[in-house]
């Protein structure tokens, strides 16, 4: 059972091995300049939440793949621009794709992964299994 030291973002070293080394690769970077789109990780009680920063693209150009504890995250859109004048025809191709995998921990349940897409903002819920959420503090009667 994999567990996670808390800390925040000035010094990640400690979630890199947690949810795999790609996590925070150029997660400075602007929110998406062409080859790999910046992307948040929260966690809370009832598990992770992974946002990934796509403006421009739609629900249908991404692909959401898990495979054993593998989340692939990718996308691929398309464009075609053409310009038609009397004397000449201009077409421009514009191909734009990424690909991110994460290491999830086994605290995830992978059946009940959701995600949603809004205002150019991925998000996947990855929600903690019962027994790895943190359960209250109780008194143990001594029989």
């Amino acid at each position: 059972m994999s567990t996670l030291v808390k800390t925040h973002f000035a010094n990640p070293s400690y979630l890199n091995g947690f949810f795999g080394k790609d996590l925070f690769n150029e997660i400075a970077a602007p929110a998406f300049s062409g080859s790999v789109p910046a992307v948040n990780v929260i966690e809370n009680t009832e598990g992770f939440k992974i946002e990934v920063a796509a403006p421009g693209l739609q629900k249908s150009d991404f692909k959401l793949n898990l495979e054993k504890n593998q989340l692939t995250i990718s996308a691929q859109k398309e464009q075609n621009e053409e310009e038609k004048n009397e004397k000449y025809t201009r077409r421009e191709f514009k191909y734009t794709s990424f690909q991110r995998t994460f290491t999830l921990p086994n605290t995830i349940d992978g059946d009940r992964i959701e995600a949603t897409y809004n205002e150019g903002v991925l998000s996947i819920a990855l929600p903690k299994r019962e027994e790895a959420k943190e359960k209250p503090a109780r008194q143990i009667e001594i029989a």
